[in-house]
């Protein structure tokens, strides 16, 4: 039925587009016999407005990856930097949601660490809506700041880091097989706020898969148990997402194109001072509009980066 109701939309979409642009088409003609110019100008600024959003669906139309309709984890990292890095980290974070909420999406806090003066030093939250994972995949890397910073008393420049993980949230058609032998799992207390529950029982999980050294946590539920689920089934996003990257990295090796996935790749840079720009490294696309794009209006990048993602795939298609 999810599947059934995913293709409705799709093909909905694509009706709706035919119409829209069956409809000007005719007032346009029509307008232009009884000589109405403000219809046919009216009509016209439809049809420019529907070519933007046909852009978008051409690139939906592309998320065809094993996990690209999928849910999302996303995960933040403060960088080296202590409270500059963490209060980045933060501010990262606060995009993200933003631009989850502007498309409609579900944002649950799955673990969150906080900083000792400000920011948070990781956090985990799960994103839910349609095709979540494929819009945000691309956004995993090192993400840069410039600007002066305010926890310096001399007002000086400050550059800081953060990496961003994006892994898929796994349903029941893909399966992942974990050995228990192969985990460890520390259990700790919630820290932040919670109410009375959080700070009073050691219902905290942090699961470590002891081959690859990926680690998930999650303090959110109110029982050990149901924190232990959660952070199981991060665990298993995580370990899908590395073998999708691996599996990419050995496809744009067979083509001989050099491959920018991992954590250690830095994909945008926000500089604030001593001019506004942010320039995605990958794709060039730039703005000097900082403050929309800290306040979620991340499409720009999104597109860009997934359709120079996709574009080596459609050449060998």
């Amino acid at each position: 039925m999810k599947e059934r109701t995913r293709l409705e939309q799709k093909i909905q979409a694509v009706r709706e587009v035919e119409q829209i642009l069956h409809d000007n088409t005719e007032l346009i003609e029509l307008g232009e016999a009884e000589g109405d110019n403000e219809v046919v100008e009216e009509a016209e600024k439809a049809l420019v407005a529907l070519k933007t959003k046909v852009d978008r669906q051409q690139l939906e139309s592309l998320l065809s990856g094993e996990a690209d309709s999928n849910d999302a984890y996303l995960q933040v990292n403060a960088g080296a930097g202590g409270t500059e890095a963490q209060d980045w980290a933060d501010m990262i974070l606060r995009m993200y949601i933003r631009w989850a909420e502007q498309h409609g999406y579900k944002v649950s806090l799955l673990e969150r660490s906080e900083g000792e003066e400000a920011g948070i030093k990781s956090v985990t939250v799960r994103i839910e809506g349609p095709d979540a994972f494929g819009w945000l995949k691309t956004e995993t890397g090192v993400h840069r700041l410039v600007r002066i910073s305010p926890f310096d008393s001399a007002a000086r420049r400050h550059t800081s880091f953060a990496s961003v993980s994006v892994s898929p949230v796994i349903d029941d058609t893909i399966n992942i097989e974990i050995e228990e032998k192969d985990l460890r799992i520390d259990t700790y207390r919630s820290s932040g706020a919670g109410g009375q529950h959080v700070n009073t029982t050691d219902s905290a999980v942090r699961i470590t898969h002891i081959p690859t050294n990926i680690v998930a946590a999650c303090q959110n539920e109110r029982s050990q148990h149901q924190n232990r689920d959660q952070a199981m089934a991060l665990l298993k996003a995580r370990l899908y997402e590395a073998e999708l990257q691996k599996r990419e990295e050995r496809a744009a090796e067979e083509h001989g194109e050099k491959t920018d996935i991992g954590w250690g790749h830095q994909i945008r840079s926000y500089v604030l001072h001593p001019y506004q720009m942010i320039k995605d490294a990958r794709t060039q696309v730039e703005t000097t509009n900082s403050q929309g794009v800290l306040d979620g209006d991340l499409d720009m990048f999104l597109e860009a980066s997934l359709a120079h993602r996709l574009a080596p795939e459609r050449e060998r298609a």
